[in-house]
């Protein structure tokens, strides 16, 4: 039975890594994957998935305000396809989402979703909050904070390696831009100024 999955982590977790897996095993069993990520990510190439361990894959791209169930459709008018990827997924829209759950109860393929939960002042991304309400199935990649704990939250850093509390939402970078926090260092990082000013 088609499924609406979420795979959700904070950064630096793996979870492009994951991804890449999952659609090698899908490969392997001789069976065909649909990789979709977000066009305005481009540090790997435009239309490229690559993991900080050094694999990487072709993909189709999404943009903001592209019906998803509509690209979904034409592709698998195309031929086989076992199953959709999207990695970068709190990049879509509600409305994208809701696509995409309309792909896996009348396309009936499973779609699976990988993406950051939250922002760097704690926000949920639009994508993210959707799959969270919309999903058939979650799963936490997990990564740790420096001291130890599970980390939940991220900083954003400028170039001078100062945390940011303002800004746009949507910034892409890596490691030299984001660290993964547990809650509490995150508040020690950002002073509790984000996302409503001193608690």
């Amino acid at each position: 039975m088609a499924k609406l999955y979420f795979h959700y982590s904070t950064m630096n977790a793996g979870k492009s890594t994951l991804l890449l897996q999952a659609a090698y095993n899908y490969r392997e069993r001789g069976m065909v994957p649909y990789l979709i990520t977000a066009q305005l990510d481009h540090r790997a190439g435009r239309g490229r998935i690559a993991s900080r361990i050094g694999i990487d894959a072709e993909a189709d791209t999404f943009t903001a305000g592209e019906d998803m169930f509509a690209k979904i459709a034409a592709r698998q008018a195309e031929g086989p396809m076992a199953c959709v990827f999207i990695d970068e997924a709190q990049f879509l829209s509600h409305a994208q989402v809701w696509h995409l759950a309309r792909a896996v109860d009348d396309l009936k393929v499973p779609v699976m979703c990988y993406g950051l939960r939250t922002d760097f002042l704690g926000n949920l991304f639009p994508g993210s909050s959707a799959l969270l309400a919309l999903a058939d199935e979650m799963r936490e990649a997990r990564t740790i904070c420096h001291c130890g704990k599970k980390a939940t939250m991220v900083v954003r850093k400028d170039a001078a390696g100062r945390v940011l509390i303002g800004g746009a939402q949507v910034q892409v970078g890596g490691n030299e831009t984001y660290v993964a926090l547990c809650r509490r260092h995150w508040r020690e990082e950002t002073g509790d100024a984000a996302p409503f000013g001193p608690l």
